[in-house]
């Protein structure tokens, strides 16, 4: 349990640096505000950068995550939200060493700017929720706000939280970069989907013949994959028929047609793409320790 433990904190303390590398050398320099605390840290720079005492983000993420915090552990409780404040402290303490020790070192223009720095964000992102925490700021606000109004979900009320800061960004810089700002929030949601559900793409094959188990035998004798029978029936003629299903890899999908033909050139076969598959012959289980 300990390794495990220790295993989560250290993935999330890798998320949260991804992130803070990926809101410093792209959304900050280029003023993109894609919602959360950091982009009300980047608006509050925006306005203080002429004066005698700017306001790092940094500052904005540890001043406005601070109360928020200590109404979590009144309301939530430590033990659910542990990692969370791991996180929120981890993704601080980057931000502060960036800013602080790191100048900016790569120029590049508004496109390139959202779209490198959405996927960066989203890895950062995914690799924090996989280890089943969260970088605090507007997911906090939400959960809070869910907590007390249950009948809001909380999908919609983090997507409002975000969306006022969203708007909020485009009154200080405009349509433009608030344009950008929505490229890089797309990037950044499908890499962070692709970090929690899996880039292992492969097919599912759902298959019905007259001789299902004449093809189920041949694919397992000459591909070596497993065969998952399924009851069904015809709606039209209400017989009986056996649909088989088998999950391969993409470049296998050009063989087990062939076969499939093979067999029986009238077969009904069905190709899906699957995201992820966890098990024999595919990649195994993140939680084995």
């Amino acid at each position: 349990m300990t390794k495990k433990i220790f295993s989560e904190y250290l993935q999330t303390a890798i998320g949260a640096s991804i992130l803070a590398i990926g809101i410093y050398l792209f959304f900050m320099p280029h003023n993109l505000v894609v919602g959360g605390v950091s982009g009300l840290g980047i608006i509050l720079l925006h306005y203080t950068q002429d004066l005698a005492f700017p306001v790092p983000v940094w500052l904005t993420n540890l001043v406005v995550n601070i109360p928020l915090i200590l109404i979590a552990l009144k309301v939530i409780g430590f033990k659910f939200i542990a990692k969370t404040i791991f996180a929120t402290a981890f993704l601080t303490f980057a931000l502060f060493l960036l800013e602080e020790y790191v100048p900016y070192f790569l120029e590049t223009d508004l496109f390139l700017a959202a779209v490198m720095g959405g996927v960066v964000c989203g890895i950062g992102v995914g690799v924090v929720y996989r280890s089943m925490a969260t970088t605090g700021g507007t997911v906090l606000v939400a959960t809070l706000i869910h907590r007390t109004f249950r009948h809001l979900p909380m999908s919609r009320v983090l997507m409002v939280v975000d969306w006022s800061i969203i708007l909020l960004g485009f009154f200080v810089f405009g349509s433009e970069r608030t344009m950008y700002a929505l490229i890089a929030i797309f990037i950044c949601t499908k890499t962070m989907e692709y970090v929690l559900e899996g880039i292992h793409f492969a097919k599912a094959a759902f298959i019905i013949s007259e001789n299902s188990g004449s093809i189920a035998t041949v694919i397992t004798e000459k591909m070596g994959r497993g065969i998952t029978s399924l009851s069904g029936r015809g709606h039209y003629t209400g017989k009986e028929k056996d649909v088989l299903m088998c999950v391969v890899s993409k470049r296998e999908i050009v063989r087990l047609k062939d076969i499939v033909s093979a067999v029986d050139a009238k077969a009904f076969v069905i190709v899906a793409d699957v995201r992820e598959v966890l098990g024999e012959g595919f990649r195994e289980f993140d939680n084995k320790l």
